[in-house]
């Protein structure tokens, strides 16, 4: 990951009677990590090159930003449709709550309420469960009645307290209803087979050109029918959607072009209309902007959150250009082509002209909806696989985000690193390499990996169904590990040598095998689309590799040493041959739409966990003291007045995680 360097300038002081002295005034060192509970982190991120944005650029960004945050109360409710009400609870208690604050018991509250503002509800951002608070049923019933809130305790306290109501935001167990068993707010009282017939009417498997069905509504049964609720102006989360443009038509009047404005009208269209038609006009419009510096993504977008993969949460980013460290990205961009031509896939599923595919490396300025408080890493849209084939698409790299999780991690004592790799070798490579490697994986991942193949025609978008997301997420990554040892990156400049990409297969096998379930509690299975496909990869390749290395060994070696598992890579073109064969698989199933083998292939790898293994590395884990899970805290944009005007804005770095949460209560609740 790309790490800047930020200097600590001395400052001159003032001019003194007969003489010039010099005194240095020395900046605190940011601290990046704000706060750490349960098993999470809150980190701050800079904004490096915001003071040499003009004053127009600048108050684009803001009014962005302002969408950004608009949305806020969408995602919430997209949730769980009790979010909204749990969190403005919450935000009463804080607002009204009179009693002792130092207590054990107060305390707990505090934690439980910052995990819920963290995840955006009552469920586990990443692992799906609903957590529960660590304080006691009697003392929530006292905040409730000491903060004016009587009348909630008999509907609230169950919700929170009760593991058997609403256990899951996503139900991918298995058991029951994949829909009826989930508390994400897409579908009510609408069972799987109901869903999937309802689309299964309105799709035209011959359409070349088809709408992202049912990316913006909510199905639910009325009066024994069904029928979508479109999230639109005059439709639902009206309101939210009313001040998101609000914010959006004042940035337009200060967009740095017409390119710009033109892709805003349309946005701005579709969220009046709620027509899926308009909100393929928008990605067209937006993919096909590349030269602005400032840029953004709002709407209803990635379909993750889905059991079905169709509709999609609000997310926005607000993010402008970081230009030098861009030239890497425009260079893999640039030769899009040569990947995609000489990849392992079957040339039927290869694309024969890539066309519009642009990467840059970004800095953030504003996270919103279901990017905030996580925040990929990188980002590759438009998602529609006719739109990426016709007109291209945009890939980014997050700079100073990654950064901040890099610069956090320094601030820790201790690291997974040392603790999970073989020897000294791994460490170093890992030491030297890993964050230019792993950001290089991040640009080829979202650049090539989402933009290379294409469907057989006939093939529907929604093949793939609830393992779609988890499928393209190991597709992309594959795609991505394929090309790290490839002579061609040396020459085009962007990997240092021909070692270096070691320390990527290094990471990446740890991490899919071993280091990303210290996320989960002990017992459970793997459920994230992310984590489901390193896992996927790793372990297939380790399960092939048994005895393909030179003289019968593994590829990938399972070694013990005084009671400690490592997972060590003993051929590493081997690997990438491995590696490969997987690559022309996956591409063959998102191709054909074979759900059948791609289920096998998750189920069969992804998903459930070596229980031994699974404990050792807790306890390995636990030793460390870390957080498996990071946040962010937005900075604070805020305009500078002069003599009644706004002449500047200026960015402020708050660290109190939970006071922006309240504050962002106060100032973005729109909708009841």
């Amino acid at each position: 990951m790309k790490i800047f360097r930020f200097m600590l300038i001395a400052s001159l002081a003032g001019l003194l009677t007969g003489s010039c002295k010099e005194s240095t005034v020395k900046e605190e060192p940011f601290k990046y990590l704000a706060d750490e509970f349960a098993d999470l982190k809150v980190i701050r991120y800079r904004i490096p090159g915001w003071d040499s944005l003009t004053v127009n650029q600048k108050e684009y960004i803001y009014h962005l930003s302002e969408a950004a945050n608009a949305g806020r109360d969408i995602f919430w409710d997209q949730n769980f449709k009790y979010g909204l009400k749990i969190r403005k609870s919450l935000e009463t208690i804080f607002e009204n709550y009179k009693g002792d604050r130092e207590s054990s018991e107060w305390k707990e509250f505090v934690i439980y309420a910052k995990r819920v503002f963290f995840s955006n509800g009552i469920h586990h951002h990443y692992a799906e469960e609903k957590f529960l608070p660590g304080c006691s049923q009697g003392y929530f019933a006292q905040l409730l009645d000491e903060s004016g809130q009587t009348d909630l305790k008999e509907e609230l306290i169950p919700m929170l307290f009760d593991p058997s109501l609403y256990p899951y935001r996503k139900n991918i167990t298995g058991e029951g209803d994949l829909l009826l068993g989930s508390s994400v707010n897409f579908y009510e009282g609408v069972s799987r087979k109901e869903a999937e017939d309802f689309y299964a009417k309105m799709i035209d498997h011959k359409d070349l050109t088809p709408i992202s069905y049912g990316l913006n509504s909510r199905l639910v049964k009325k009066d024994g029918k069904i029928q979508e609720e479109v999230y639109k102006v005059g439709g639902l989360y009206g309101a939210a959607i009313e001040k998101i443009i609000e914010h959006l038509e004042k940035a337009s009047v200060v967009a740095e072009n017409d390119v710009q404005r033109g892709s805003i009208s349309k946005l701005i269209e579709y969220y009046r209309s709620g027509d899926l038609n308009t909100w393929d006009e928008y990605n067209i419009a937006w993919v096909k902007d590349t030269d602005s510096q400032v840029d953004f993504i709002n709407g209803f977008i990635e379909d993750y959150n889905d059991p079905l993969g169709m509709k999609a949460t609000w997310e926005a980013v607000v993010n402008f250009k970081d230009i030098e460290a861009s030239k890497r990205t425009e260079i893999i961009s640039n030769n899009a082509q040569w990947f995609e031509d000489n990849s392992t896939v079957n040339p039927e599923y290869k694309k024969k002209e890539v066309k519009g595919v642009s990467a840059k490396v970004i800095t953030v300025a504003q996270l919103g909806g279901d990017c905030h408080p996580t925040s990929p890493l990188g980002i590759n849209l438009p998602n529609a696989d006719w739109i990426r084939k016709e007109h291209g698409s945009k890939s980014v790299t997050i700079a100073n985000i990654s950064e901040a999780y890099d610069k956090a991690a320094e601030e820790a004592p201790k690291s997974l690193t040392t603790e999970f790799s073989w020897d000294e070798a791994e460490i170093k490579l890992v030491k030297d390499y890993g964050s230019l490697t792993n950001n290089l994986h991040t640009d080829m991942h979202e650049c090539l990996g989402h933009a290379s193949g294409q469907l057989r025609p006939g093939t529907p978008a929604g093949a793939l169904k609830n393992h779609s997301s988890a499928l393209e997420e190991a597709r992309a990554d594959i795609f991505a590990l394929y090309y790290m040892p490839d002579t061609k990156l040396v020459e085009l400049g962007i990997m240092p040598n021909e070692e270096a990409y070691k320390a990527s297969y290094i990471s990446y096998i740890r991490n899919g095998i071993m280091t990303q379930l210290v996320r989960i509690e002990l017992g459970k299975t793997v459920t994230q689309a992310h984590m489901q496909g390193r896992k996927l990869i790793s372990e297939w390749c380790y399960e092939k590799g048994k005895g393909a290395a030179e003289g019968g060994m593994d590829v990938i070696e399972k070694r013990v040493r005084e009671n400690k598992t490592y997972f060590v890579i003993n051929d590493y073109t081997k690997l990438r041959g491995l590696f490969g064969e997987l690559l022309a698989e996956l591409q063959r199933i998102k191709s054909e739409g074979d759900y059948a083998a791609g289920k096998k292939l998750i189920e069969t790898y992804a998903v459930n966990i070596d229980q031994e293994l699974h404990k050792e590395i807790l306890n390995r884990y636990s030793s460390l003291n870390l957080k498996p899970y990071g946040g962010f805290i937005n900075p604070d944009i805020i305009p500078v007045e002069k003599d009644g005007e706004i002449v500047d804005y200026k960015v402020e770095y708050p660290s109190d995680f939970l006071q922006q949460m309240l504050d962002y209560g106060k100032k973005y609740s729109f909708l009841n």
